[in-house]
């Protein structure tokens, strides 16, 4: 038997952040394809059921569009039982909003609520949740009633701490879990992939969002595979990459390097090491010491970079050193204005080195696109 174990999908996102409005509502578009390809994944695996531990949508306001897709894959997928327990980032609406839930879309309250997946010769796969975003959940954190002779997976969404936080309305204080008969704990919230052992017999395992959206959600995302064997009752788990697109932030130290096809080269042989693919996002951070004399157009670059991958950030990081000593006899207007700045007692050294670097670039009678 397999189960699959997701969470965070955060259906209808924005995605503003980073993105042209173009490029926000593709992504939009392609969040919602992945919840399609995930659920043909689970009919083509044979999956008997599908846990999504919270946050399946992004906001308590749902579009049509995103409610109606999800109920029609749950609706025309009735040999998969979809278990659905709301993160933070929902309220009850989407389920409000349907007259009659499929019989296969089970929901979790603020009570805990167990169903039986399976009853393999008086072995039983048992499913748990409990819902503690919801305004009406008290806590603390109670434990499940659970029998030790079942395989017992519990659901829940929120923030794991080894001891009980009451500040933290979201606390899942896994000491309180420990000793309870818990073979798999199935969380959400956060969205990295992690797992860790939960004694006596059991493991918690965050299963990630199944599809980064910001440069604070590096490396691979995906979901949590689980394999039951009916007859040993042995059992394992398996992250299983699923994103369409991957997001990586890319440091390049363009030291020494004093025009833009310089720094472009320094990029590409970086990304040349690389793992990123034209279908992913790119946040290139630019770090090391330049001249005051150097040049860099992120404009450029950006654009230049932007004709291989699907979206390119390119953040200048990188300090200007200058080289007081060259202009120490300078006569010209250049070198007194370096002078006169390098005496300025108000500004700190790259406070200095950056009116410097914009000062000499706009006596050149260079545009200052890069100097604000």
């Amino acid at each position: 038997m397999k189960i699959i174990h997701c969470a965070d999908l955060h259906l209808d996102s924005r995605l503003t952040t980073h993105l042209t409005p173009q490029l926000a509502r593709q992504r939009k578009t392609e969040l919602l394809r992945n919840f399609k390809r995930l659920v043909d994944y689970a009919q083509n695996k044979r999956v008997a059921a599908l846990i999504i531990a919270g946050d399946l949508f992004d906001t308590p306001i749902i579009s049509a569009t995103a409610r109606n897709l999800v109920l029609d894959e749950i609706q025309s997928h009735s040999q998969i039982k979809f278990y659905y327990l709301p993160g933070n980032h929902e309220t009850d609406s989407f389920l409000e909003a349907v007259d009659h839930l499929p019989d296969n879309l089970l929901t979790f309250g603020t009570k805990w609520q167990s169903y039986e997946l399976a009853n393999l010769n008086n072995w039983r796969i048992m499913v748990s949740g409990l819902n503690i975003n919801d305004p009406q959940f008290q806590p603390p954190l109670t434990t499940p009633k659970l029998e030790t002779a079942d395989f017992n997976l519990v659901v829940l969404h929120g923030q794991i701490s080894q001891y009980q936080n009451r500040n933290l309305a979201d606390n899942i204080a896994l000491n309180q879990l420990a000793n309870q008969a818990i073979d798999y704990l199935a969380l959400g919230h956060l969205h990295q992939y992690q797992s860790g052992s939960l004694p006596p017999r059991g493991k918690y395992c965050y299963a990630g969002c199944l599809e980064g959206r910001g440069f604070d959600e590096l490396g691979e995302h995906g979901f949590v595979e689980l394999t039951i064997n009916e007859q040993t009752h042995q059992w394992q788990s398996e992250f299983v990459p699923f994103a369409q697109r991957r997001l990586f932030e890319i440091g390049v130290d363009i030291t020494n390097c004093q025009t833009t096809m310089a720094v472009e080269k320094q990029i590409q042989q970086q990304l040349q090491s690389s793992s990123c693919s034209a279908r992913d996002l790119l946040k290139i951070v630019l770090t090391g010491s330049i001249s005051e004399t150097s040049e860099h157009s992120l404009l450029q670059l950006q654009q230049d970079l932007q004709a291989d991958y699907y979206f390119v950030k390119v953040v200048d990081q990188s300090k200007i050193a200058v080289d007081y000593h060259q202009y120490l006899n300078d006569i010209s207007l250049k070198g007194e204005f370096v002078r006169l700045l390098q005496q300025d007692q108000t500004l700190d050294e790259q406070q200095r080195a950056q009116i410097i670097h914009c000062g000499l670039r706009a006596l050149n009678g260079e545009e200052l696109e890069e100097c604000d």
